[in-house]
């Protein structure tokens, strides 16, 4: 069994990221974790990090709109400075006891396990964090397999996954008033529910900052592309101050056109613009475009 000293040493990918051979994790209560904490280190020498949330493919889907999944995936392996979360639904493992056509996919589970590698290879030493949407537990409910954590393992990186949220720490850059790198924290998780109506997918993208302090707030499974910012007063009991400080709110998008399951159902169609983070390595600012 390997001590904890051995579980915090750090290795260092093809990209340069320092990751924890397990990724440390928020103090456990009774045996359970009570957050997942994922460290990564870029170097100093990045002054604008570009985080690109990637979710909802729905690879398998007649209607996942594969052209430009494939122009996303190539955007983050043609920058330098861009890193990507991949936040759930990126299959969409439609089986016989869940909601889809099953008989309509263009490609069945296993053949979307196979297409995920394929296309997340040539970027995987980009990837942050993984997480797992509601399209891939259908599997797992039914047959205890996770499709997601399968893929994260034949893509070599099974520690960037989370079956449930990720709590991510970055750290990249320069701060010349404090002498070290900045760090920026993201909460994600893949999420649901919230609704037909925006007001409401607003609303549950919001209510994350009631679950734990961060910088920056990533949200996927509604397709309303989103983005908004909140001020408050985060408090130094060391330092006895209060400082003003911005929370960043990010809801992606999906890579769908309009019909199949959405279009019997009454559902919208989706933009499928979806939001790009930038970080500034100098100074912590924060901005997402649309």
């Amino acid at each position: 069994m390997r001590t904890t000293a051995e579980k915090d040493k750090w290795v260092l990918n093809a990209a340069g990221i320092r990751q924890g051979r397990e990724p440390s994790c928020i103090p456990k209560s009774k045996g359970c974790e009570l957050l997942r904490a994922i460290k990564c280190d870029l170097p100093k020498e990045v002054e604008e990090l570009e985080l690109v949330p990637l979710a909802d493919f729905h690879i398998g889907d007649s209607c996942c709109d594969f052209k430009l999944v494939q122009a996303r995936l190539d955007h983050v392996r043609d920058t330098e400075n861009a890193y990507c979360v991949l936040n759930g639904d990126l299959m969409d493992t439609a089986i016989a006891s869940s909601i889809g056509d099953t008989y309509g996919a263009n490609l069945q589970p296993m053949e979307q396990l196979k297409m995920c590698v394929k296309l997340f290879g040539p970027i995987k030493n980009k990837i942050l964090c993984i997480t797992s949407g509601n399209h891939e537990n259908r599997v797992y409910r039914q047959d205890g397999i996770d499709m997601t954590a399968l893929m994260a393992a034949q893509l070599e990186i099974p520690n960037a996954y989370t079956d449930t949220t990720a709590l991510l720490f970055l750290r990249f850059g320069h701060d010349v008033k404090h002498n070290r790198k900045i760090c920026y924290t993201a909460y994600v998780t893949h999420g649901g529910g919230g609704g037909r109506k925006e007001g409401g997918k607003i609303n549950r993208l919001a209510d994350l900052a009631g679950i734990v302090d961060a910088d920056i707030y990533i949200h996927s499974h509604t397709h309303l592309p989103a983005v908004f910012k909140t001020a408050y007063y985060r408090v130094s009991p060391e330092n006895s101050s209060v400082t003003k400080s911005d929370k960043l709110f990010v809801n992606t998008s999906a890579s769908l056109d309009y019909g199949g399951y959405g279009d019997r159902s009454g559902y919208r169609p989706n933009s499928t613009d979806t939001p790009i983070i930038f970080l500034d390595g100098h100074k912590k600012r924060m901005t997402a475009l649309l």
